[in-house]
């Protein structure tokens, strides 16, 4: 198989085949909580691509540096520093750009660095491509593509929260209740995808 193949594979399999918030269930925090409008929605998405990438790319290295010293078993704490390095990048860089997405983002923005969804991608770079199949260059598509499969389902869930506002729903489903049966029937959609065999 080409090396386009299998990074084509990768994607699909990142973006929806596999997606983290609605297949997996990680990074449901800011998934929830960010996606009331689809313009903060997007640049919480934004972000999370970001990260994501530079979180692969950055614990690839640091993965080789640890197996090199043979204490592999200092990863978890490690790639945590590594996302809360980069968050704290992405907050300063917010705060000074873009005042408005900074506090509109709120608390959320800070809690990319304890998104479940970063580390795993951090975490399962190394346990799917393990071995010879562990490359630089499939751990960044791969942390680029599932945060795109993120800001696909947060700005997807947001455009939906949206047209909820307006729509007659009774008093009792009003809120958290309406919010999570919406998040549920979008999961459902997705595990639709599962279908596609790689």
């Amino acid at each position: 198989m080409s090396l386009i193949s299998e990074l084509l594979i990768i994607s699909v399999g990142a973006i929806l085949v596999q997606n983290f918030v609605l297949v997996q269930f990680l990074g449901i925090c800011p998934f929830l909580g960010v996606s009331k409008k689809v313009e903060t929605a997007t640049g919480m998405g934004f972000a999370v691509i970001f990260v994501m990438a530079c979180a692969s790319a950055i614990t690839w290295a640091v993965q080789q540096l640890l197996d090199l010293f043979g204490i592999g078993y200092l990863q978890t704490i490690a790639f945590i520093l590594v996302i809360a390095v980069l968050v704290q990048f992405v907050e300063m860089f917010l705060q000074k750009t873009i005042p408005s997405l900074y506090s509109s983002l709120g608390i959320y923005l800070p809690l990319i660095t304890t998104n479940c969804a970063v580390l795993g991608v951090a975490i399962q770079n190394i346990t799917k491509y393990a071995g010879a199949d562990y490359s630089f260059l499939k751990s960044v598509v791969y942390g680029t593509t599932a945060g795109i499969g993120f800001t696909l389902a947060i700005v997807l869930f947001a455009g939906v929260r949206e047209r909820l506002e307006s729509s007659d729903i009774p008093e009792f489903l009003k809120g958290m209740p309406i919010t999570l049966i919406t998040a549920s029937l979008l999961s459902i959609a997705f595990m639709g995808f599962s279908g596609l065999s790689f």
